[in-house]
């Protein structure tokens, strides 16, 4: 607790008078200890409060009795998420420094979170993962889809991207966000779609041209998971000079494409599919290696995504006043974080149990 509430401690607290008679902390550890147990709601961490009452009482005081539902709502509505995001970062940010490797940049929707009462849309966080250790460093909740853009910024001036790569689907290869990753040391293998229509036009031209200079792979790669199986093939140039000279692209050194095919593993399952889709890249690297990176920056979707909406319904939370939202979001990422630091090889749900 001494820890924990070091880190929280310059959080202001938002009650007044006879609210704040439980202890900021303990509700935030309590809130902490229902979500890596499964509790998705301030009900469920008002009958894990009750549930657990003698563990609790080991490292809480609890000198003023059990709070209530209410207790917990109010104080997640209240609380600053924009303090409590940034307490939560500044302690990611420290363990970041000491590792390297990928950082998975992605948003995903709360699909309960909307208010038509208040015209209040669903609430869109953003959150940036560290791929090698199933680790949230940071995130940034924004009212619309269409505001990642924005708020991509954001959860990457946290972090310390030198020796890291940055990987982000299409929403992110914007000029700005690519200009910052380059000035904070990092390194991209970015999506391009559609958003560029004139870039995507040229490079899916060049690379598609019998006498361009691509390299190709080898051998292609399968793999047979999620009742599918699929190849995979890659293809890239290092010859940029002359896209460079149309588009300026911040750091740009090389182009790549990873065509994927997927069959279903039983007939009655549908049919095979095939998918095209071309890399911007700021290093030179092989295309076995971009063939490596291509599924790597769908791991948040897999080990972030899948997790909060399958394992700890997400998507069922019915929070929807005042910044409930998106303090328990922030209260979610740091229980998977929890749950992911945990040794052992049991899937997260059976962690929960």
């Amino acid at each position: 607790m001494g820890g924990f509430s070091e880190i929280f401690s310059w959080l202001e607290d938002p009650r007044t008078g006879n609210a704040r008679r439980h202890d900021l902390y303990e509700l935030l550890m309590i809130g902490l200890c229902s979500c890596l147990c499964g509790g998705t709601t301030c009900t469920d961490t008002a009958e894990f409060v009750e549930d657990k009452e003698p563990f609790l009482r080991e490292f809480l005081e609890l000198k003023n009795g059990l709070p209530s539902h209410d207790t917990h709502s109010r104080q997640f509505r209240l609380l600053d998420p924009a303090a409590f995001g940034e307490a939560f970062s500044q302690f990611m940010r420290e363990f970041s420094r000491q590792t390297s490797g990928v950082v998975a940049i992605d948003g995903r929707t709360l699909r309960r979170s909307f208010d038509m009462a208040s015209e209040k849309s669903a609430l869109h966080v953003v959150s940036a993962l560290s791929s090698e250790e199933r680790l949230v460093l940071a995130q940034i909740a924004t009212d619309e889809k269409s505001n990642e853009i924005t708020a991509v910024p954001q959860p990457l001036r946290l972090l310390n991207l030198r020796g890291r790569t940055v990987r982000a689907d299409a929403m992110s290869s914007q000029r700005e966000i690519v200009q910052q990753i380059v000035d904070q040391g990092g390194q991209y293998v970015l999506v391009l779609k559609a958003n560029q229509p004139v870039m995507l036009d040229d490079v899916a031209r060049y690379l598609t041209d019998p006498e361009a200079q691509v390299v190709e792979m080898a051998k292609p790669t399968v793999d047979a998971d999620h009742g599918r199986i699929e190849t995979r093939s890659a293809a890239g140039s290092y010859d940029v000079g002359w896209l460079q000279q149309i588009h300026h692209w911040p750091g740009l050194t090389a182009i790549g494409v990873v065509r994927r095919t997927r069959e279903p593993k039983r007939e009655s399952a549908g049919a095979a599919t095939t998918e095209t889709a071309f890399y911007l890249l700021s290093e030179p690297i092989t295309p076995e290696r971009l063939n490596q990176a291509a599924p790597d920056h769908l791991g948040v979707e897999y080990r972030l995504h899948w997790v909060l909406d399958v394992d700890m319904n997400e998507d069922r939370a019915r929070n929807r006043c005042d910044n409930g939202p998106k303090n328990l979001s922030i209260l979610r990422h740091m229980s998977i974080n929890a749950l992911n630091a945990e040794p052992s090889k049991l899937p997260l749900r059976r962690k929960t149990k």
